[in-house]
C-alpha cells in the first residue's frame, strides 16, 4: 500500500492545469471527481486530446519513467485529484508483486483502448469515424470534447452527427446526446 504521506489531494477549477507539458514530473494522478484532458497543442493551433481521465481513473502513468510531462493536463470541469509521489510509487512497484501485477493489467487495458482509438482516428470519413466512435462509447460528454477526442473539428463532427441522424444511423436523444437505433 502507498503510505498517506505519499498522497497529495488537490482541487482544481475548470480550465486549470494539473501540470503543463515540460513541467518536471512529480507523480501519477488519480481522479476523485471531475474530468481531466491530457492534451497537446499542435503547430496548427489545433488541440488534440490524447486521453480523458474521469473519476476513479489514473493519468500520467508514463511520467513514472520520464523526467518531464509530455502533454498538458487540463480540467474540463472542476476536479479533485490525488497525486501519488513518483519515487514512492516506483519503490512500491519494485517491492509489491500484487501492486505490480495490478498496475501491469491496468496498463495493458489502456494499450487496448489506445489501439482502438488509433483505429478510429485512421478512418478517413468524418461520418464513418463519428459513427464508429459513438458505437464504441466515446461520446460521453460534450460534443465539442468528443470531436477533439476523435480528431475532428467540432463543426465537422456536428455535420457528421446530423448526417448520421438524417440517415437513421443515429438517434438524437437529447441536446448533445446520441444513440444507436435499437436493432429490431
Amino acid at each position: 500500500m502507498i503510505p498517506p504521506t505519499a498522497l497529495h489531494q488537490s482541487d482544481y477549477r475548470k480550465g486549470e492545469a494539473v501540470f503543463w507539458q515540460d513541467d518536471p514530473t512529480r507523480g501519477i494522478f488519480c481522479v476523485e471527481s471531475g474530468q481531466i484532458n491530457l492534451q497537446r497543442a499542435m503547430q496548427s493551433g489545433h488541440v488534440v486530446t490524447m486521453h480523458r481521465a474521469t473519476a476513479g481513473t489514473l493519468f500520467a502513468e508514463a511520467s513514472l519513467y520520464s523526467d518531464r510531462y509530455h502533454c498538458d493536463a487540463v480540467c474540463i470541469e472542476p476536479a479533485s485529484v490525488i497525486c501519488i509521489e513518483k519515487q514512492e510509487f516506483t519503490r512500491r512497484l519494485a517491492q509489491e508483486p500484487d501492486l505490480s501485477l495490478a498496475y501491469g493489467k491496468l496498463l495493458a487495458t489502456q494499450v487496448q483502448t489506445y489501439r482502438q482509438t488509433l483505429e478510429i482516428l485512421s478512418i478517413k470519413s468524418a461520418r464513418d469515424r463519428t459513427l464508429v466512435a459513438v458505437s464504441c462509447g466515446y461520446l460521453s460528454g460534450p460534443v465539442t470534447e468528443f470531436a477533439t477526442r476523435i480528431g475532428l473539428t467540432h463543426e465537422a463532427c456536428y455535420r457528421a452527427l446530423r448526417q448520421l441522424c438524417d440517415a437513421g444511423m443515429l438517434i438524437q436523444t437529447g441536446r448533445g446526446k446520441y444513440a444507436l437505433p435499437d436493432p429490431a
